[in-house]
């Protein structure tokens, strides 16, 4: 029993689903159901529930309806909104800049720089600025890693320094030159009036005032950090959620081979 995608065969579903005008699914294909939720700064009464109705139908919902209330104090309500959104986007157009590898197991990684490379790279990665935020660099550079990825520190054919966080980029850089760094990644949490932009950019110039920016590779990594963003603002690649150790050790080590880097 049921109806949409769980009673529909493949091929009833490709016949319904319009790519051009894509919406999401609930109950049938592209019924544009979905369901949010939000707090609202007023008491939990028969009026707040139809402000949040209201607010539903300004945000682009059909027939709103709020599915759950609850106060969580005198002048403040939480609410849950189930509806039908009346917006599609063009699936075809949309186009990702995404960094395109074929993510390595530590295993493989290791074994690859043995081959390819011969020793051991360095990489230095840090939380710059006044960022004080380290779960981001932490999952990627620390032993044990994160979600089952181990953490860089724990490749055989890798020297990986985590400098920890509100390293200023000044700094940031001593470390790479005293070390010899292959790879610099650096970690953006806060993004408050752009702090981030601002602070990734200042370090891209730092090392090209330096004439070092030719001579490493220069990650970025963030919750509001992509692969466009970075090389927009002058960084190699670029790494958001859901990426891993393995991720960012892979493109590293291949990018270091296609460069020719020693």
């Amino acid at each position: 029993m049921g109806s949409g995608l769980y009673s529909t065969n493949k091929q009833e579903v490709d016949k319904t689903l319009d790519l051009t005008n894509l919406r999401p699914y609930g109950d049938t294909m592209n019924d544009g159901k979905v369901q949010l939720s939000f707090t609202l700064p007023i008491k939990d009464d028969e009026k707040g529930i139809e402000a949040a109705k209201e607010l539903g139908k300004k945000m682009g919902l059909r027939e709103p309806l709020v599915a759950w209330h609850e106060p969580l104090d005198k002048e403040y309500t939480f609410y849950v909104v189930y509806g039908n959104v009346i917006h599609g986007v063009n699936y075809e157009e949309i186009h990702v800049d995404a960094v395109e590898i074929d993510t390595m197991t530590m295993d493989e990684t290791d074994a690859f720089i043995k081959e390819k490379i011969g020793r051991p790279i360095v990489v230095i990665g840090a939380s710059t600025g006044t960022d004080a935020h380290t779960v981001g660099i932490d999952a990627i550079m620390n032993m044990k890693g994160y979600a089952g990825h181990f953490g860089l520190e724990r490749y055989e054919m890798i020297e990986a320094y985590n400098l920890g966080s509100q390293v200023e980029n000044e700094e940031f850089i001593r470390h790479a030159v005293e070390k010899k760094a292959d790879i610099l990644l650096v970690s953006q949490t806060v993004t408050q009036k752009d702090v981030h932009i601002k602070n990734m950019t200042h370090l891209v110039e730092l090392l090209e005032a330096e004439g070092l920016r030719d001579k490493v590779i220069l990650i970025a990594g963030g919750p509001r950090v992509n692969n466009e963003l970075a090389k927009e603002l002058g960084y190699d690649a670029g790494f958001g959620p859901g990426k891993y150790a393995d991720d960012v050790a892979t493109y590293a080590v291949e990018e270091f081979v296609a460069r020719g880097m020693k």
